[in-house]
């Protein structure tokens, strides 16, 4: 490099950097017009990044990209849409910091909350009780231990203790296990729950038929147990209940109803049918089957879908 050039490179060079330092660059600052001009950007909208994931439900972080397991390496898609989809969802979030022991729980206390179906002092039963959110939930609001409330719930899989709860193992469907369960109640009963579902195959005509016999058989004992105005809610897949179980709840309740709490996921196939004002006067016997043994039909219930 010859002298010329050594000494107009030096001149140059110690101009530029002194030009940086002065204006906060080159030392890890920046000028007051920069970051103001970088939070005017970032306030007029291009490019943000939405609020809800593709469930329409999930959040997303500032980065735009929806909160993601941190061990998914292994796991089926499926386990990994699962575990992605629990962990931004926002019912997930608050059953956990409320100490339901599932999401379910809220799901019971928002249909609770618009139809007020649980009063201190009803004797409950809840049939595919575990993991206990509905459990607790009734629990609180019928004051058990303290009103004369009764709880009782049963189910395939293994329910945690519950203070002042009759929890039983077993198949519902079995005669047996109901006695148990009615005995229990001693005999009569408010209302009736249910959350059963069969497990899934992934054929959904098949999986809405092994749901609805569930429903069937929740429905059977309901009619058995619940006392004058007593309630029913059990769970059943999209498209509502079968014809013919709606015809059986709209001869033996006042009112029967579709309900779809906000905390069950907008995209799942699930809802609830809600009987109230029970009065039984109309047995296990559908409209049709009335009609085609000449009787007369069943008094007509107040069936309203939601």
């Amino acid at each position: 490099m010859s002298k010329p050039f050594r000494l107009w490179y030096r001149v140059e060079h110690s101009g530029a950097s002194r030009s940086a330092t002065a204006s906060g660059r080159g030392t890890g600052q920046c000028d007051t017009k920069t970051v103001m001009t970088r939070r005017q950007a970032g306030k007029s909208g291009g490019g943000k990044a939405p609020t809800r994931g593709s469930s329409g439900r999930s959040y997303r972080g500032d980065a735009g990209l929806t909160r993601q397991p941190k061990k998914m390496r292994g796991r089926k898609p499926s386990s990994q849409r699962w575990l992605t989809r629990q962990l931004n969802d926002p019912f997930v979030a608050e059953a956990k910091s409320r100490g339901f022991r599932s999401r379910a729980a809220l799901k019971l206390e928002q249909m609770d909350d618009r139809y007020k179906l649980l009063k201190p002092g009803m004797a409950i039963v809840d049939l595919g009780c575990a993991p206990g959110g509905w459990l607790q939930i009734a629990a609180d609001r019928c004051k058990l231990g303290s009103s004369g409330a009764k709880l009782v719930g049963i189910d395939l899989l293994e329910t945690d203790v519950l203070d002042g709860v009759e929890i039983f193992v077993g198949d519902m469907t079995e005669p047996e296990m109901l006695d148990r369960v009615r005995t229990a109640v001693g005999g009569r009963a408010h209302g009736v729950m249910s959350d059963l579902a069969a497990a899934t195959t992934g054929h959904r005509p098949t999986d809405h038929l092994r749901t609805t016999a569930l429903l069937e058989a929740a429905l059977d004992f309901a009619l058995e147990v619940l006392i004058e105005d007593g309630f029913f809610i059990a769970k059943c897949f999209r498209g509502g209940a079968e014809r013919s179980v709606l015809e059986i709840l709209q001869a033996n309740f006042a009112t029967v109803r579709h309900v779809k709490p906000a905390a069950s996921r907008q995209e799942s196939v699930e809802s609830y049918v809600l009987a109230t004002g029970f009065h039984g006067r109309g047995g296990w016997t559908s409209q049709g089957a009335n009609e085609d043994e000449g009787a007369a039909p069943p008094p007509e219930g107040g069936f309203s879908p939601i």
